[in-house]
């Protein structure tokens, strides 16, 4: 396929568009703010709706509405703006809607800066908002990663009816690399939401009802035993990852995003020294890799984890390695990107 130089958030908005999004509601906020700008520029173009909200809490409730009307939609945005969604994407996992979002992650606690982070590990992967539920997250390493995680995400949203989170950072959504872009998807062939969606009094064959308030706990907790059984489904079918210089590792790094693609370097300077080590990179960070990364642990002397973060990510990696393998941590804040250098210097020191 051909390629075009692509900047980071243009590429994961025209990948959305190709895989049918025609509902976009955002606000902007950088690192992010190209994305919006897309979209705005070309949703008339392929006779979709842009929407600027006057907040990250109207653009999260827009997202609501046009999920529940059965459509393909998604928002963008970064930290601080993501926090302020939280309340949203609980109340359309709780009503079991389709849709996708992306978090262009920036330094913080707080306003904090513009710059790469991995800070919102926690907030992603754990829950975010309040109640029983889970965000399908997807970290991609590059940006023609990014492009098929973002067509991917809007089948899986629709599959299983969960929002789905791209998980990047200003790193990623910022640069400019070359992408091969899929054909766009036939519109008629998306899923059929008739059964559950709302169209119209005028338009329903007979009366649905999409929400996610029961005053009745027991009929409530047959409802979330239900999304959880769903949830059983997704770690089965949907943990994605990669693993690299692997087969004869003795160290295991575990990175992922752009800090998985930077390791990789490591591993091929260490390499040059007689030094065994490979990379484990988690793609999909929720469902995690729990099983796939600990059947490492028997042949690793260590695991080396790095992120952008203080510690977030290291938390999962200990759950699955199970105290069977030491499992080191290093990690930069507020923005400050790792260099494969320092990463390599502590390796060594770690040896």
């Amino acid at each position: 396929m051909e390629k075009v130089l692509a900047r980071g958030t243009e590429a994961i908005a025209e990948a959305a568009i190709r895989a049918g999004c025609r509902l976009y509601f955002g606000y902007p906020i950088t690192p992010q703010s190209e994305l919006t700008e897309y979209m705005a520029r070309r949703m008339p173009e392929v006779g979709g709706v842009f929407l600027q909200g006057e907040s990250e809490v109207a653009v999260v409730n827009m997202v609501y509405g046009a999920a529940i009307a059965g459509k393909r939609v998604m928002t963008s945005t970064s930290s601080p703006g993501f926090s302020l969604m939280q309340e949203g994407i609980s109340y359309i996992a709780g009503a079991e809607l389709p849709c996708v979002f992306v978090n262009v992650v920036r330094g913080g606690p707080g306003l904090g800066d513009i710059q790469p982070a991995q800070s919102d590990y926690f907030q992603a992967t754990k829950g975010g908002g309040h109640g029983d539920y889970r965000l399908i997250v997807f970290s991609p390493e590059s940006l023609q990663e990014a492009v098929e995680l973002t067509m991917y995400a809007f089948d899986v949203a629709d599959r299983y009816r969960n929002p789905v989170l791209l998980l990047t950072d200003g790193l990623l959504g910022q640069m400019m690399e070359p992408v091969s872009f899929p054909e766009f998807v036939d519109l008629d062939s998306l899923p059929d939401h008739s059964s559950w969606a709302l169209s119209g009094t005028g338009m329903r064959r007979e009366a649905h009802r999409v929400s996610s308030f029961d005053m009745d706990p027991v009929s409530l907790e047959k409802k979330n035993m239900l999304i959880q059984s769903k949830y059983k489904e997704v770690v089965k079918n949907e943990i994605l990852y990669e693993e690299y210089q692997l087969d004869d590792a003795e160290i295991v790094i575990v990175a992922y995003g752009t800090m998985g693609r930077i390791v990789k370097s490591v591993v091929n300077q260490a390499r040059e020294k007689g030094i065994k080590v490979g990379v484990f990179r988690p793609i999909s960070l929720w469902p995690f890799p729990y099983v796939q990364l600990s059947k490492w642990s028997d042949q690793a002397s260590f695991f080396f984890t790095v992120e952008m973060s203080t510690g977030q990510f290291v938390e999962d990696v200990k759950i699955a390695v199970e105290g069977k393998r030491p499992v080191e941590y290093y990690g930069r804040t507020a923005g400050i990107i790792p260099t494969p250098n320092e990463i390599f210097a502590k390796l060594m020191e770690l040896i």
